[in-house]
């Protein structure tokens, strides 16, 4: 895949198989209409240690099941695979991500395995319940989304991204899982990842499922938009000098799409009660046309 657009996607939902690599391919499949695209997938959750000191050392560095013994079997392991989609096919390959590694280090590691974009999917793990593979997680989506590398994070990794830039992240008692009517402000409203949104009355319809909320705005990003039950919704990283940054976090999942969420229901990865609240039509693939556009335009 030579020339190849290269993204690099943390892949936090493997175990969910349409909501993680079904998910994942909704992410890139808008990304092909131009060629090739080449996903280096990391899964932090479930690599050893080892593996991510050797990513450290080395640069990129492939996956075997031996290194990732924290996989859940429930979903079979493999360390590469192709898929046709529309425009041209995406390779997926699993690769390690660096452990034990400072900010500068990682931005190193990052420019050495020359990646156009970085995704951070949504994850069965919360913030609010810090694991020590979050370290080098949180690490990687600072470095990207502060350097100009479009950056999109997702449900948790929205979490992630603003955590990682001073937020302020807590638990409530209940589930959010629906879609609802998102309101934007007057940067949201003016904002390219919203560009390609329906014209309704009460904004952009998105879809949620989490128990995690971000609850303060990092001072080094913008506000776009909020839901009733979720007041940071949707933000964008501000650079040093008051320049907007290709980089985004979303607590909604612009991925679900309908047919998804219904082969979800059918392998019993969601209840009943959830796959219905799912039901409205959403404006997550205009969203997921937006980044790609994003990544295309600032493509190495």
């Amino acid at each position: 895949m030579d020339g190849a657009l290269r993204v690099l996607v943390l892949d936090l939902l493997v175990e969910r198989s349409e909501f993680g690599h079904g998910g994942n391919q909704e992410v890139v499949s808008p990304m092909t209409r131009y060629g090739d695209v080449e996903v280096l997938l990391v899964t932090p959750q479930m690599q050893s240690i080892d593996s991510g000191r050797k990513a450290a050392g080395e640069g990129l560095v492939l996956l075997s099941e031996k290194d990732v013994p924290h996989w859940d079997h429930d979903y079979d392991f493999w360390s590469s695979c192709e898929v046709e989609m529309s425009g041209g096919s995406a390779r997926f390959t699993r690769i390690a991500l660096p452990m034990e590694i400072n900010d500068r280090e990682m931005k190193d590691w990052l420019g050495s395995i020359d990646v156009d974009a970085v995704v951070c999917s949504g994850s069965r793990r919360n913030v609010t319940m810090w694991e020590g593979w979050m370290d080098s997680a949180a690490s990687l989506m600072r470095v990207a989304s502060t350097s100009g590398m479009p950056t999109l994070g997702i449900c948790f990794g929205h979490q992630l991204l603003c955590k990682s830039l001073g937020s302020e992240v807590i638990r409530a008692e209940n589930m959010s899982s629906g879609v609802w009517d998102l309101s934007l402000n007057e940067a949201g409203i003016r904002d390219e990842i919203f560009g390609l949104r329906e014209e309704r009355e009460g904004g952009p319809v998105v879809l949620y499922s989490h128990q995690d909320h971000v609850v303060t705005v990092p001072e080094c990003c913008e506000l776009l938009g909020s839901a009733e039950h979720n007041s940071v919704t949707a933000v964008r990283v501000i650079g040093a000098h008051g320049e907007k940054m290709p980089a985004w976090g979303l607590q909604f999942h612009p991925e679900a799409a309908k047919h998804r969420i219904e082969r979800s229901f059918g392998w019993g990865h969601i209840t009943e009660d959830e796959m219905l609240a799912f039901q409205r039509e959403h404006d997550g693939a205009g969203v997921l046309e937006a980044f790609a556009n994003v990544v295309l335009s600032h493509r190495r």
